[in-house]
C-alpha cells in the first residue's frame, strides 16, 4: 500500500511538470531545477529532525510526509524513477547496514 501511495504521488508530481507555475507549487519547484528542489528537501529534512526530537507524533508525521513529497520532487527534477530507488532498497534487504556501508567504501 505505501509504495502505491508513493507511486501515485510520483505520477502526480510528473503531471505537474506540465501545469502552470501560477497554480502548481510542484511546478514552481521543478522550474527551479535540482538545486532548488534539493535545498527545499534539506529544509524539510531539518524540520523532520526537529519534529523527531522535540515535537509530538502528529508533527513528526506531517514533517515526514513533507520530506517524502520533496524527495519525490527532487527525484523528478533529476529524472530518477522511484522504481530505481525501490529496487535499490530491495537489493539491500537482507544485508546488514554495516555490510552495505563496507561494500560502498570498497566500491567508492
Amino acid at each position: 500500500m505505501a509504495d502505491d501511495v508513493l507511486k501515485t504521488l510520483e505520477q502526480t508530481i510528473r503531471a505537474r511538470r506540465n501545469a502552470s507555475g501560477d497554480v502548481s507549487y510542484t511546478r514552481k519547484l521543478l522550474d527551479g531545477g535540482p538545486e532548488k528542489c534539493a535545498k527545499k528537501l534539506g529544509e524539510e529534512a531539518s524540520e523532520t529532525v526537529i519534529a523527531g526530537v522535540s515535537q509530538d507524533n502528529a508533527a513528526l508525521t506531517g514533517e515526514a510526509a513533507d520530506l517524502l513529497y520533496h524527495l519525490l520532487v527532487l527525484l523528478e527534477a533529476r529524472q530518477v524513477p522511484l522504481d530505481d530507488v525501490l529496487a535499490e532498497l530491495e537489493r539491500r534487504t537482507g544485508q546488514s547496514g554495516l555490510e552495505e556501508k563496507a561494500a560502498r567504501k570498497k566500491d567508492g
